[in-house]
């Protein structure tokens, strides 16, 4: 095997591209990033379901960052920073609609007029 055997090619030039080693390594994170938490979903093993939870949440976002890592090649070698530029903008843009939407949510929950049910109303047709 040599250096050449462990680029992945496909477009003509491996530039931007990640080498075989580099997949594997990716394959084998998502892998053991996937099988950790049904692990702990059905072994029980932190006993909280709301820490097992937490720790589901944390293996996520480490998997899309090894995806995004990985698999995309999102660096800042890559097409001179500008993909991670823009996934910057992308979360950020994702961050702003998110926490608008949820404090909108909060708002119009904790606003919102109760109507008292007047007891003619509430028994229905005559």
């Amino acid at each position: 095997m040599n250096a050449s055997d462990d680029h992945v090619h496909g477009h003509g030039d491996t530039h931007g591209h990640g080498t075989r080693r580099d997949y594997l390594i990716g394959f084998a994170l998502s892998a053991v990033l996937t099988a950790a938490p049904f692990w702990l979903v059905m072994t029980g093993a932190l006993g909280d379901p709301r820490v097992t939870a937490a720790w589901i949440i944390a293996l996520a976002f480490a998997q899309i960052v090894v995806h995004t890592i990985f698999f995309l090649h999102v660096n800042t070698q890559a097409e001179g920073g500008w993909t991670l530029l823009a996934l910057l903008f992308t979360l950020v843009m994702v961050a702003i609609v998110i926490s608008g939407s949820l404090w909108i949510m909060y708002h119009l929950n904790s606003n919102m007029m109760s109507m008292p049910i007047r007891p003619e109303a509430a028994a229905g047709p005559p």
